[in-house]
């Protein structure tokens, strides 16, 4: 397969240079990740009975490919980052497409992982050549586009799941072969379409921890740790509490979609123009109220109304979360953008693995204490917020230090 520079790829036909191929698995992956999702509550409950519980369980074995993300490095030994970027979007979809084949507990544990292990792989990748392919100055408004783009393929899914779930009563079979196997028919095209784009910095292909990386680390931890909450209780709630049916939840999926597909771009541009702390700022406080909302509709037994309003301004602010991207781009070494990605996912995903399994038993007792400990999160997330600097830099990547001209270790 032929290599390119990428200091040459803007010679190369708009539909061939590497910014096309961001967005083309941007689209791709959300196809088969997203209807996964808007299926599986009901999914789980009506092929396996799946409780509290149970569904804490699944979360954390699709959490365990996140949490030894760090794998990535040693593939990289053999494989270029793109070509494994795309093998690993191959294998979220093709295990997508065969998720209904296994309707038991044990079967869906089984498929869960194997699409988790392309998801995380895929995404570990694509966040490495996202930061290496765009220029630093447009970075923030580029990853809102592709925020975008992904939102505006998820939507698209859900429009058909909507319109055509009840009417021609489709199966669970095949909406996820159909939604899976797009996916892994885009990554084929890829494949062969594009050519291998070559970074002018080379990445290390060993294992980077650098303490001045401590506060991106951080904010990495503390946002996988509170996102899971979200994705795992959220939804189940809507389904569990207010009795959600398949057409119901994606209705509620396509709404928050279309407010992403408008709001994503803008706040790229917020982001480009405020810096990454103000954003951080804005978006910690703002999850905190929203999490102390989503107890209230336990404790002070709110709406199905208000719970769904609170979904789609959740998923609002964490779009704000392309701040840290960009932030740890400011700050790094140009060599180590592939290995520490690899290493923050699997930051991002410790607490992943034991937190869901833990939460759902508290759930079964006490629902409204999840999103007590949710807005917890928040408030901590909201404290490390604050300690960015307004301009980073190498060297300069906390309130704590003066910017230079190279950090040393």
């Amino acid at each position: 397969m032929k290599i390119v520079p990428l200091s040459e790829a803007q010679a190369l036909p708009v539909w061939r240079r590497p910014i096309a191929l961001l967005f083309l698995m941007a689209a791709a992956m959300p196809v088969a990740f997203a209807t996964w999702s808007a299926l599986l509550n009901n999914f789980v409950v009506e092929a396996a009975g799946f409780d509290g519980q149970d569904i804490g369980w699944l979360h954390t074995v699709r959490e365990i490919p996140g949490f030894l993300a760090i794998g990535v490095i040693l593939v990289l030994l053999v494989m270029r980052e793109q070509v494994l970027g795309l093998v690993s979007l191959g294998l979220l979809g093709v295990a997508t497409a065969l998720t209904a084949q296994f309707p038991t507990m044990g079967g869906i544990l089984m498929i869960t992982l194997l699409s988790s292990i392309g998801f995380h792989y895929y995404e570990t990748v694509n966040q490495s050549l996202q930061l290496q392919w765009l220029d630093k100055a447009r970075a923030p408004q580029m990853l809102g586009w592709l925020i975008s783009a992904g939102s505006g393929a998820t939507l698209l899914a859900y429009l058909l799941i909507i319109a055509t779930w009840e009417r021609f009563d489709l199966s669970y079979d095949f909406v996820y072969w159909v939604s899976g196997g797009f996916t892994a028919l885009v990554a084929l095209y890829c494949f062969f379409a594009f050519p291998q784009f070559e970074s002018p910095n080379p990445q290390r292909k060993q294992m980077v921890l650098r303490r001045r990386y401590w506060l991106y680390y951080a904010l990495q931890f503390m946002s996988g740790a509170r996102r899971q909450i979200f994705v795992v209780f959220a939804g189940f709630m809507m389904v569990e509490r207010f009795g959600y049916e398949v057409h119901q939840i994606t209705a509620l999926f396509l709404v928050t979609l279309v407010a992403n597909m408008a709001v994503a771009p803008l706040l790229g541009r917020v982001v480009q123009v405020f810096g990454e702390r103000r954003a951080l700022i804005f978006e910690y406080a703002g999850l905190f109220g929203v999490f102390v909302a989503y107890a209230g509709v336990y404790f002070l037994d709110w709406s199905a109304g208000v719970a769904a309003v609170l979904y789609v301004v959740n998923h609002l602010f964490f779009s704000l979360a392309l701040a840290i991207k960009t932030y740890f781009q400011k700050i790094a070494d140009p060599q180590d953008i592939a290995p520490t990605a690899a290493v923050a996912f699997t930051i991002n995903h410790i607490a992943a693995v034991f937190l869901p399994a833990l939460l759902g038993m508290v759930w079964l007792v006490s629902p409204g204490s999840v999103f007590v400990l949710a807005a917890g999160m928040a408030a901590v997330s909201l404290g490390l917020s604050l300690l960015i600097p307004r301009h980073p830099v190498p060297g300069g990547e906390t309130v704590f230090v003066r910017p230079v001209a190279a950090a040393a270790e």
